[in-house]
């Protein structure tokens, strides 16, 4: 009983730290699971083991270790059995012929260099039971290697996917991954019988199983698949037979003498790609397998990572040669191959950055070479090394090659597309609208047209609707699997879009889909990108706080580099009175300026510029921006504004009850988030509150920005020609 409760406990420590180190690691753009690795690797002799020996011989003592050997080959199991089931042929259905010889070059180069370097290293860090037909075979592998599933998601959270260099780098990647494992299982049978003459009847007992999975096993399967058509649901019955089928087939792969992996992963990729059928299956199994299992595998990894062994500098030279020659090989054989193929330089040094990216799939390779004693500690800590750094540098390096604006940021047709470039100049206005939700928020975006359209300005209005991922590795996050959500999100839109009024309206509408990991951030990007001249956006009720203003909406205030107005829908469905509390600040000044785009736009709207001041204090002055706007207004617009000055010693309280007469108030704030005292007196978020109209708050970026010299100097020569 004693050493159940060590290993549970050993389970507990490892699954907190490794969610803790993998979130930190993905809110610096990084995989999560590239923390989970560290986190291992924090756990083992690198870190815990060298600053409190005792502690890690009490916590981690050897006699637990097979224990956690024994989990994470149950995670290893079904993490290749997910692989496979995520191997959609739709990836080999692109650019196949280019595909193939990128590929296979971007695997022969690293291969044959790291054949070479086992020259260098095999009298170095290995031994004399060791052949070197194996040594040079497993280190050929695992430079050669490319994690695909590391890889997908990269696509994914970069929105890659529908991209010519995305599908190309799905494709590569797939085709790697097959001829990589075949790879890997020779070595494999080579390590195992001692020769590759000796090793002839495992690999034919290897083909053998395999044609009988791709012929008997998935006839099967496909009745399998039928039953669930007929059912559309998966009985626990059914997910029994199907997880026994993969212990089964694990267990004959490992009779056969290859590995126990291989039998998982070949069940997965035989499964028929039913899309719902795959997902519920992914869904069932990769919850307690990602967070449960796989935590556990690296922490055993990480037992057996000694960066401590590397303790002279002529094995850190080895380790640094080890990676140079893994990133030379790779980027090299991909960028030449892919040139060789057309790719332009830029795509083609992107494609190379993204087959370089090794992560999980590069740990399971170095494992079972380190349990079959084909590469020593040192060097399987070297290797560790060179995948962790070789994955963390890819993110990075891809957006440097191939920056976010080379990225199609939008979903629109074709036709579409091309009527908005024959539309499009410079003097466009511009304004982006973060949907969360089509279905509630219509109001915000028949907002947003309201502002923009005046049919005297060329105008867009941009739904901006961020798909966002919370979980890694999870199948939703998946590439085919990310393009039916988008595409399902798109008819949302679209079907919101079709709601608004007037009809005419509905064609400067075009929509901007994204897969995100962290909206705030990506709306900052886009907003970079995109150059809109406002961002508007509903409020959101925080999870942990009151204030309106926290949360994501807050985050854009602050970090979004232009100017930004939160709007509060009471539901009301007019616009044909506005209140505009003025009390001189830039803020202020931005509430009153779209007042004024409102009152230019819409012939029978009424604005009322309110300022309250308490006893014996001086009116607040319009800025000369807005007295020379106003100036420039034609009479039919000034006719319907009024500004008026009350006396209040709570100036809140008089803005709340002008807001009871007006269908729109529009005030300024002298802080994004809210949480300072504002010159009306009281916080921003109590006048949402108490506002008894809908309400927009107004955050300047710049005063460069402009949002109405266009319509302004349009007007007047309008109104000068109709007087004349």
């Amino acid at each position: 009983m004693h050493t159940v409760i060590l290993v549970l406990f050993e389970v507990l420590i490892v699954i907190g730290l490794s969610r803790l180190v993998g979130l930190a690691f993905k809110s610096v753009k990084q995989p999560l699971v590239i923390g989970e690795i560290v986190a291992g690797i924090m756990l083992g002799p690198s870190l815990f083991g060298l600053i409190a020996p005792s502690a890690a011989a009490t916590v981690f003592p050897p006699e637990a270790v097979p224990f956690l050997n024994v989990l994470s080959q149950v995670g290893l199991i079904f993490f290749m059995f997910l692989i496979g089931l995520e191997l959609n042929p739709k990836y080999l259905s692109g650019q196949l012929e280019t595909a193939v010889l990128t590929s296979h070059v971007s695997i022969l180069v690293p291969f044959s260099l790291g054949t070479l370097l086992a020259v260098l290293l095999y009298p170095l860090v290995s031994n004399a039971s060791v052949s070197f037909t194996a040594f040079a075979l497993f280190l050929g592998a695992a430079m050669s290697i490319t994690a695909f599933p590391v890889l997908a998601r990269i696509i994914t959270e970069n929105n890659l996917q529908g991209t010519r260099l995305g599908t190309l780098a799905l494709t590569c990647a797939a085709v790697d991954d097959v001829t990589a494992w075949c790879l890997l299982a020779v070595a494999i049978a080579v390590a195992r019988e001692g020769s590759i003459a000796s090793a002839f009847p495992t690999i034919i007992a290897s083909l053998l199983y395999i044609g009988f999975m791709v012929t008997v096993g998935r006839w099967f399967l496909k009745r399998l698949a039928s039953h669930y058509q007929r059912t559309r649901r998966l009985s626990q019955l059914v997910v029994a037979s199907i997880y026994m089928g993969v212990v089964a087939s694990a267990l004959i792969t490992e009779l056969i003498g290859i590995h126990l992996i291989f039998g998982a992963f070949l069940l997965g990729a035989a499964m028929p790609k039913n899309a719902d059928l795959v997902r519920e299956l992914a869904e069932k199994t990769e919850d307690f397998v990602l967070v449960f299992l796989l935590p556990v595998f690296f922490a055993f990894s990480g037992l057996r990572t000694q960066v401590g062994l590397l303790n002279r500098p002529e094995l850190w030279l080895l380790c640094a040669l080890v990676l140079a020659v893994a990133i030379a090989g790779k980027y090299i054989g991909t960028y030449v191959a892919a040139r060789v193929s057309g790719i332009n330089k830029r795509e083609a040094s992107a494609l190379g950055w993204l087959m370089n990216t090794r992560g999980l799939t590069e740990l399971i390779v170095l494992n079972i070479g380190l349990d079959l004693g084909v590469i020593s500690p040192v060097l399987f800590t070297m290797l560790v090394i060179m995948a962790l750094v070789t994955t963390f540098m890819t993110s990075p390096l891809l957006e440097w090659t191939y920056p976010k604006k080379l990225i199609k940021l939008d979903r629109l047709e074709p036709e579409l597309e091309a009527a908005e470039k024959e539309t499009t100049v410079s003097s466009e206005y511009r304004i982006l609208v973060p949907v969360a939700n089509p279905s509630t928020q219509k109001g915000l975006l028949q907002l947003a047209v309201a502002i923009a359209l005046n049919y005297r300005q060329p105008a867009v209005v941009h739904p901006l609707s961020l798909i966002e991922f919370e979980e890694d590795y999870a199948f939703e996050s998946t590439p085919v699997e990310a393009n039916r959500l988008i595409e399902q999100r798109h008819q949302q839109l679209e079907e919101l879009i079709n709601t608004l009024e007037p009809p005419t309206s509905r064609s400067y509408v075009q929509p901007i889909i994204r897969l995100s990991s962290n909206v705030a951030r990506e709306t900052a990007d886009i907003a970079r990108i995109e150059q809109p001249n406002l961002i508007l956006v509903g409020w959101h009720r925080p999870a942990f706080s009151n204030n309106r203003l926290g949360g994501r909406v807050g985050q854009i205030l602050t970090t979004a580099p232009v100017d930004v107005a939160v709007f509060i829908d009471r539901g009301g469905e007019r616009l044909e009175s506005l209140l505009v509390p003025y009390s001189a600040n830039i803020h202020d000044d931005l509430a009153l300026i779209l007042a004024l785009r409102l009152l230019i736009n819409r012939d029978t709207c009424t604005l009322q510029i309110l300022q309250v001041v308490s006893e014996n204090q001086v009116n607040n002055e319009l800025s000369y921006e807005l007295h020379t706007m106003m100036g420039q207004m034609p009479e039919s617009v000034r006719d319907r504004i009024e500004i008026k000055t009350i006396e209040s010693p709570e100036p809140m309280q008089a803005v709340v009850a002008a807001s009871e007469a007006v269908d729109l108030t529009i005030a300024g704030t002298s802080r994004a988030w809210g949480i300072e005292r504002q010159t009306l007196g009281r916080y921003t978020d109590q006048l949402a509150i108490q506002c008894r109209s809908s309400l927009l708050i107004t955050r300047r970026y710049s005063q460069v920005t402009s949002h109405l010299s266009s319509v302004l100097s349009e007007v007047t020569s309008q109104e000068s020609v109709a007087k004349s």
